[in-house]
């Protein structure tokens, strides 16, 4: 698939120069730096030294006094307390982060995750009744809540309050909870308002120990669990986000908890810890767990403080993402035929997509596969308890959000971000959903946002990569959304005469520029063998890359991870 290349404009040359004078780094690092609104030393510094005491006042979030004082008055009538979370990555941390912070000195509580295929996202009526029939009179919800108003209203009449910590955006009301701890509110003047679902949960457990004296020590504990849902949960990591993955990520490769190690241990990996490696190796099996089995097992995998017990657990979670990744791929492959087969699909701006046997765990992970193949706003349908039930996901700068909220009326529930989003309907209203969200979406979106972008930060040559350059650039992490991986661009580069396809797919190279034969880098292009002849046969190519870090067998050396080629001209 084509790509369109965008080369960021150049950030402000004199705040670009007055930077790199006063940091003692290159212009190109500063320039870095600039784009990403770091324009002097006191947010360079804050950027690179993060520390714990630039984490807010978690007061200052609205409702959280009268969510601790409720906590208060359950704990001090040993009132049964129920931990309440999606089946998700940043749901079920939630659920372990909150569950073990007060189970360490209260007893009557517990959790509960509910199931994917019988209950649906967010609160449910059988949780409720499961509440009220156990003698639960406190609900703390987390990562979910903050649309279930009349759910919350049904368990207020059964005589069971809610907390709702949500990061969500909330409707035209706020559901009839306690408290309702949201920073997307708009009467909320919290001074951050990304965090995850998880990180709503930690400032909670805050302000409760800043309340009752406990030292912020005892929460460090949690920072893990916070920093897997900042990740997986794919919000900005800027502000508070950028605090909490920092030290979350010191946490996990210095002190990981019982369940993270069992399942590093089990699948081999023992190396240092990045975003990436929680994206892509930590999330999808705390995931797998409620997609195919059980959320409840990843909660259980996460508080878990016997590592031969979270090891059993782990199995069972790898086993699990082991049957996601088949049913994937075998779905995958249907839903492409589908589109293949049919050039009214082709031609339309989204793709839409029902087949009630489809396997609603997967159908999210399906979604964002079909827009690697066919690049617009992209929903995936299947049938649950007699209702289409589907995932949304969304192309680069379009809120598919907005788009099925015009559509509302065709909708029984929704919700969720701008890139993704989950939605249910009468199966008798798919047509007609289908036939409106693409009316929108042809309204609404521009056409290269049709055309897959990689955004580049800057045209540099090989020899400005130096250990030094590395050594700075590697500070910038933790990386994502909007502190994304800086990507360069490089043109006239050669293979040394060792291009060669790794693992089917992949193009393994060790290219020099054409000007400086003698300073060349490894490289590996994903998904792009297509290239391999005319490289091999001497072609000068531009390209487009990151800069990592590859470790194997002990050795460590810098490789360029190629996110785009083109014939040099």
């Amino acid at each position: 698939m084509e790509k369109r290349w965008v080369i960021k404009e150049d950030a402000d040359q004199e705040s670009q120069v007055a930077l790199a004078e006063e940091l003692k780094i290159s212009k190109l690092l500063s320039g870095l730096l600039v784009n990403r609104g770091i324009d002097g030393f006191e947010k360079a510094r804050e950027f690179f030294r993060p520390e714990l005491s630039m984490l807010h006042d978690p007061f200052l979030m609205q409702d959280m006094d009268s969510a601790i004082e409720r906590i208060e008055i359950a704990l001090e009538s040993d009132e049964r307390i129920l931990i309440y979370g999606d089946y998700d990555v940043d749901g079920t941390t939630s659920v372990a982060l909150v569950y073990s912070f007060f189970h360490e000195f209260y007893d009557n509580i517990e959790y509960y995750i509910p199931d994917r295929y019988k209950e649906g996202y967010g609160v449910s009526t059988q949780g409720i009744d499961y509440a009220a029939e156990n003698g639960i009179g406190l609900i703390i919800c987390l990562d979910c809540g903050i649309k279930a108003n009349e759910k919350i209203q049904y368990a207020k009449d059964k005589g069971v309050d809610f907390i709702v910590c949500d990061h969500h955006l909330p409707g035209s009301e706020l559901p009839p909870a306690v408290a309702v701890l949201d920073p997307k509110r708009d009467d909320c003047s919290y001074p951050f308002d990304e965090l995850s679902g998880c990180g709503i949960g930690f400032k909670l457990v805050q302000a409760y120990s800043q309340k009752n004296n406990i030292p912020f020590e005892e929460l460090e504990q949690y920072l893990d669990l916070t920093a897997i849902s900042i990740a997986s949960d794919i919000v900005p990591i800027t502000g508070e986000n950028r605090v909490l993955a920092h030290f979350g990520l010191q946490r996990l490769n210095t002190q990981p908890r019982a369940g993270i190690k069992a399942l590093l241990d089990l699948n081999n990996i023992h190396k240092t810890l990045y975003v990436s490696n929680l994206v892509f190796i930590i999330g999808p099996r705390i995931n797998a767990a409620g997609r195919i089995e059980s959320g409840s097992n990843a909660v259980k995998l996460l508080i878990s403080q016997d590592l031969e017990a979270a090891m059993d657990t782990s199995k069972r979670i790898n086993l699990n993402n082991q049957e996601r990744r088949n049913i994937d791929v075998q779905i995958t492959s249907e839903a492409l035929h589908m589109i293949e087969d049919s050039d009214q699909l082709q031609s339309k701006k989204t793709t839409v997509l029902f087949d009630p046997k489809w396997h609603k765990g997967v159908i999210g992970i399906v979604a964002s596969r079909l827009i690697e193949k066919h690049y617009k706003p992209t929903i995936i349908l299947t049938e649950s308890n007699g209702m289409a039930t589907g995932s949304a996901r969304s192309v680069r700068g379009y809120n598919v959000y907005n788009a099925i909220n015009a559509c509302e009326d065709l909708l029984e529930q929704f919700g969720g971000h701008k890139y993704a989003a989950g939605l249910t309907m009468k199966i008798e209203n798919i047509q007609a959903f289908t036939d409106k969200f693409e009316q929108y979406v042809n309204e609404t979106i521009e056409e290269n946002q049709l055309v897959p972008e990689v955004e580049i930060d800057a045209e540099i040559d090989f020899d400005q990569i130096t250990p030094q350059f590395f050594r700075i650039l590697k500070q910038f992490e933790p990386f994502g959304p909007q502190n994304m991986t800086p990507i360069f661009l490089t043109r006239g580069v050669n293979d040394k005469g060792q291009a060669k396809i790794v693992g089917d797919k992949h193009l393994k190279l060790f290219l020099h520029h054409q000007a400086n034969p003698n300073t060349y880098f490894s490289a590996i292009a994903f998904n792009q063998s297509e290239w391999l002849k005319p490289i091999a046969d001497g072609e000068a190519v531009d390209i487009c890359y990151t800069i990592e870090e590859n470790e194997w067998n002990g050795n460590v050396s810098l490789q360029l991870n190629i996110k785009d080629i083109r014939q040099h001209s």
